[in-house]
């Protein structure tokens, strides 16, 4: 079982940046038929609205992404290459934004997510975005889901813990802001190579 507390929505209603770099050393849970499966975020990336190049929002507001407009903590899903991404949606009150789920070091339902994803080391079971819903089993079903009730389905529960956080470019963007938005535990061998 996995227990823990939330954050409240205050926590999202911030910086996509501030938020992104405090989710690290949380713990994801995603309640399936499976039980619970999920893990502690070793690494994420900030995506912001129409002055950012690489974000869902850049060509303004769609049906698929407005979320990001919406509520902060809110699930937001969508599909790059045939998988799903897993964003929480994260902006000041008037902002745009979301935080990306790159990473997360598997911590429960780990036979079930190996099920899901088969693989013979478990540091590549969710050790990027894409392989991380697959061994989740996230979906379009998970969109708008409130990651801010302790009911919801999918949750991000505190925890302290202590490690130094890297910084980088994005990965996978061809036009990207001049900050380094994606963040991550340094030295975690969960982290996407």
């Amino acid at each position: 079982m996995a227990s823990g507390k939330v954050f409240r929505r205050g926590f999202y209603e911030r910086d996509p940046a501030l938020v992104a770099r405090e989710l690290l050393g949380k713990l994801l849970i995603l309640e399936s038929q499976g039980g619970f499966l999920g893990g502690v975020i070793v690494e994420t990336e900030a995506y912001y609205g129409l002055e950012d190049p690489a974000s869902r929002a850049y060509r303004g507001m769609k049906e698929y992404n407005r979320l990001m407009w919406g509520e902060p903590g809110r699930v937001f899903i969508y599909n790059v290459h045939r998988y799903w991404m897993l964003n929480i949606v994260a902006h000041e009150a008037g902002g745009v934004g979301a935080v990306l789920i790159r990473a997360l070091e598997p911590t429960h339902g780990v036979a079930v997510m190996m099920k899901n994803r088969p693989v013979d080391d478990d540091r590549q079971l969710t050790s990027g975005p894409g392989k991380l819903t697959v061994a989740l089993d996230v979906d379009r079903r998970l969109m708008g889901s409130d990651v801010t009730r302790l009911d919801s389905e999918i949750r991000v529960l505190d925890r302290e813990v202590n490690f130094d956080v890297g910084t980088s470019n994005r990965i996978g963007v061809r036009l990207d802001l001049e900050k380094e938005l994606r963040f991550y535990v340094m030295g975690n061998g969960y982290v996407s190579r």
